[in-house]
């Protein structure tokens, strides 16, 4: 059975990660190339995005369309395993260590 998209959930990952971020609406749609309205409808629920400007957002915002769309999978965990290797990858040697510390503590 074909599984449909849940673009509201799907918006408020993207409003998550931009806040996260410290982007404004206007920022995000200036690195994606398009408009304001069109990032505050997707992430309002009020359009549907499409898989150019999706793969925009991701790279806006320094994740996957995988991660975007991870909590709609049956099985979220490879999405999520490679969001922490991306995080990780872009921290320092010293940060790594500390992390592995904290991994191996849990």
């Amino acid at each position: 059975m074909l599984q449909e998209i849940d673009y509201a959930q799907l918006g408020r990952k993207v409003k998550s990660l931009r806040l996260k971020h410290g982007l404004t609406q206007d920022a995000l749609a200036e690195q994606v190339h398009c408009y304001t309205s069109h990032i505050s409808n997707i992430e309002n629920d009020h359009t549907k995005v499409s898989l150019n400007t999706l793969l925009a957002i991701a790279n806006a915002l320094h994740t996957s369309i995988d991660y975007l769309l991870s909590e709609q999978y049956d099985n979220p965990s490879l999405a999520l395993e490679q969001e922490i290797l991306r995080a990780v990858q872009r921290c320092d040697l010293e940060t790594k260590e500390k992390i592995l510390k904290i991994i191996e503590i849990l």
